[in-house]
């Protein structure tokens, strides 16, 4: 596999994750804003499902099942042939026709587009979410000591 076609996919994973972690509405919010909302037909219409999330203890242990997770996916074809895929936790069909989209949009010509106006703002509000978690949790850190007794010398 070639160099470029590596860094395609590693960047085509991390928008497809970035738009099945965000919100619904904070997706479709940003989306309704867009005004050039692209004719495409269905290949797959969007379905509901479970897949099993696995782990491994330590990150490197042996895998076990940890539990199932809800799941929406889609699959379309824009009028160009671009092909789009949107896999979203939960069960919103709106958000995963959404994220097919944009997923099959960010492989044509609008992608620096689509990136600057809505995948930019969306890292920014769950980067800004994620700060916000780690100054609460930041704030209820307790900090342990030991005092050193005259007797224990």
């Amino acid at each position: 596999m070639a160099d470029h076609t590596i860094l395609a996919n590693t960047k085509r994973q991390e928008w497809m994750g970035l738009l099945a972690r965000v919100p619904e509405e904070v997706l479709t919010a940003l989306w309704g804003e867009y005004e050039a909302h692209p004719t495409y037909e269905w290949l797959r219409r969007p379905e509901v499902g479970g897949v099993m999330v696995r782990g491994r203890t330590g990150g490197t242990g042996s895998p076990f099942n940890l539990g199932e997770m809800t799941v929406t996916r889609c699959s379309l074809v824009l009028e160009d042939g671009t092909v789009g895929h949107g896999y979203v936790q939960g069960r919103s069909k709106t958000k995963a026709e959404v994220a097919a989209v944009i997923d099959a949009l960010m492989q044509t010509e609008a992608a620096e587009v689509i990136r600057a106006r809505v995948l930019a703002p969306l890292r920014q509000q769950m980067q800004e979410a994620k700060t916000a978690r780690a100054a609460k949790a930041a704030a209820t850190k307790v900090e342990f000591f030991t005092m050193v007794r005259g007797e224990d010398r």
